[in-house]
């Protein structure tokens, strides 16, 4: 049988055929190809900011101990005073002897607030980290020069409360200043034995 009879006969099995290898060939070619290096983008962390972490508001901790309601540790804001510790610690218990400490004294962090009671004693020194700038403690009695102290601290005084206070301050506006301690009796309201209970604790210097 001449061949290009054959070749005629068959010419879609060959065809099939040149697919087939075509197509083996080319899955070869693909499968055995060196794989290429992929690219790996590497971001160091320094290169990488991280989000910053905002700060918080400045803080002071205050080991609160002594004639309070709830004695603990509290944070309290920059700034704040004794009297905010006190009122965060719930208050004074009845017997807290307010007069021998100085409300208005700024706090410091780690510092220990040591409330004293009626009559107590200081026998021992505070406890505790103190800021060696806190220039007040709260066991250490507090002298109020009645010529310059607000009316807080009079108030703080022992049988002064806030409205003899008040009157105190309209004294110095309208009189001038306090020349000796006793002249405090001529506020009125003020007699003998109110000043019996204050004057150790008043100056006018």
């Amino acid at each position: 049988m001449p061949m290009t009879d054959w070749i005629e006969r068959n010419r879609g099995h060959i065809l099939v055929l040149i697919i087939n290898l075509a197509v083996t060939g080319a899955a070869l070619f693909w499968i055995q190809r060196p794989e290429e290096p992929q690219l790996q983008l590497l971001t160091s962390a320094a290169e990488t900011p991280a989000n910053p972490t905002p700060a918080l508001p400045g803080t002071v901790r205050v080991d609160v101990t002594g004639a309070v309601i709830n004695p603990d540790v509290y944070r309290l804001p920059t700034g704040s005073i004794v009297k905010d510790a006190i009122q965060a610690a719930g208050g004074p218990t009845a017997d807290a002897d307010l007069a021998r400490i100085n409300l208005a004294a700024e706090l410091a962090d780690q510092q220990q607030l040591r409330v004293p009671r009626v009559g107590e004693t200081e026998t021992s020194p505070i406890t505790g980290a103190v800021d060696p700038r806190a220039t007040t403690s709260a066991s250490v009695t507090a002298i109020v020069n009645i010529n310059r102290a607000s009316i807080d601290e009079l108030a703080s005084l022992p049988g002064i409360g806030p409205e003899l206070a008040q009157r105190i301050v309209e004294w110095r506006v309208t009189h001038g200043d306090f020349k000796r301690i006793e002249d405090i009796k001529q506020v009125r309201g003020i007699g003998d034995s109110i000043f019996e209970r204050i004057k150790d604790r008043i100056t006018v210097k």
